[in-house]
């Protein structure tokens, strides 16, 4: 089976108010690249993937003139994939859902939100201090994961978490000392966010549930200099000891040159392109018994993927993200 993660930019911008796939030569969201070229490119991505189930995040916008579901089921059909079917969990209001798109006739998914003792709903408030000031701060997710129970076609029974987590970048800072005000600010956030995050994975551990957390965690070990102010990065508090994905764990270890990355950015400053290990799938011990096989789809870091010129360009023009699947033997 495989699953894949994938953080599509501004998916909701190829969309009408009736939720059919846009496809001309006006601009998408993504700079540069207009509806026509994103649409045609996502098309080839997906269908390349051929997954059982992709988490999209930054899925289509759910609201008065959008719907995540019907946006999805829609382009699925248009681009002929097998993962036709849909669920989305909270909605939110970024205009960026997290949604699982799936095949039906090899699982079924379905949304269930958990609490515990000190863990509420992700669409609730968890309690904490953040500065250590002996007051609590309310935390609250801007996109709350998605949780969902799933269940093979053999009756394989799993849990599946989408997350996206709160980006650092210090978006609206003036001057340097706002960026390292809003940076802080914006690190404790997410570092909270995370530590919510990590308290269902053991609640789901403990229970001996099979689990696999994926997405866009905005976030890895060594990732910017405030990480040295709390210690560890939000992916390190997510992993814990127990979730296993080799991408994460190789930042862990002393830097190398092959170092892995699943997004590419353009710095208008600089005007280079800088690339960071932002997306992520892990599982729980258990599943490492079922052959798991990680994969990045960078076009430049991947040999198969460079090596199709079309693949190639495609996965360039169809986000600024690339899909991280797992290939495991479930059944």
């Amino acid at each position: 089976m495989r699953l894949v993660s994938y953080n599509v930019e501004w998916f909701g911008a190829l969309f009408d108010d009736s939720d059919q796939l846009i496809l001309d030569q006006q601009a998408s969201g993504r700079y540069g690249v207009d509806r026509y070229t994103q649409g045609h490119a996502l098309a080839q991505v997906f269908q390349t993937l051929d997954a059982d189930a992709v988490m999209v995040i930054e899925a289509p916008n759910s609201g008065k003139k959008q719907g995540t579901v019907k946006a999805l089921e829609n382009f699925a059909e248009r681009v002929e994939i097998r993962a036709r079917a849909v669920v989305m969990g909270f909605a939110n209001d970024t205009q960026q859902e997290i949604a699982l798109m799936y095949d039906p006739d090899v699982l079924q998914a379905r949304h269930d939100p958990q609490q515990g003792e000190d863990a509420p709903r992700f669409d609730d408030v968890l309690k904490l201090d953040l500065d250590i000031d002996a007051k609590m701060d309310h935390v609250r997710f801007s996109k709350p994961p998605l949780e969902l129970a799933v269940t093979t076609a053999k009756g394989q029974e799993l849990r599946l978490i989408g997350a996206h987590l709160k980006s650092k970048a210090p978006h609206g800072a003036r001057n340097r000392d706002a960026v390292i005000r809003i940076s802080i600010a914006n690190r404790r956030k997410q570092l909270a966010q995370a530590i919510w995050l990590r308290r269902r994975v053991e609640q789901h551990l403990a229970e001996g549930q099979d689990l696999i957390v994926m997405g866009d965690l905005n976030d890895g070990p060594g990732l910017d200099e405030y990480e040295r102010l709390f210690g560890r990065s939000s992916v390190e508090i997510i992993m814990g000891d127990d979730m296993q994905d080799p991408f994460a764990s190789h930042l862990l270890q002393p830097r190398t040159a092959d170092q892995p990355s699943t997004s590419r950015f353009y710095n208008a400053t600089t005007k280079r392109y800088f690339r960071a290990l932002l997306d992520y799938v892990m599982v729980s011990p258990g599943l490492m018994q079922h052959a798991p096989s990680w994969r990045i789809w960078h076009p430049f870091e991947d040999a198969r993927c460079y090596a199709d010129v079309e693949l190639r360009e495609a996965l360039l023009a169809a986000s600024d993200h690339f899909p991280v699947s797992l290939d495991i033997e479930l059944t």
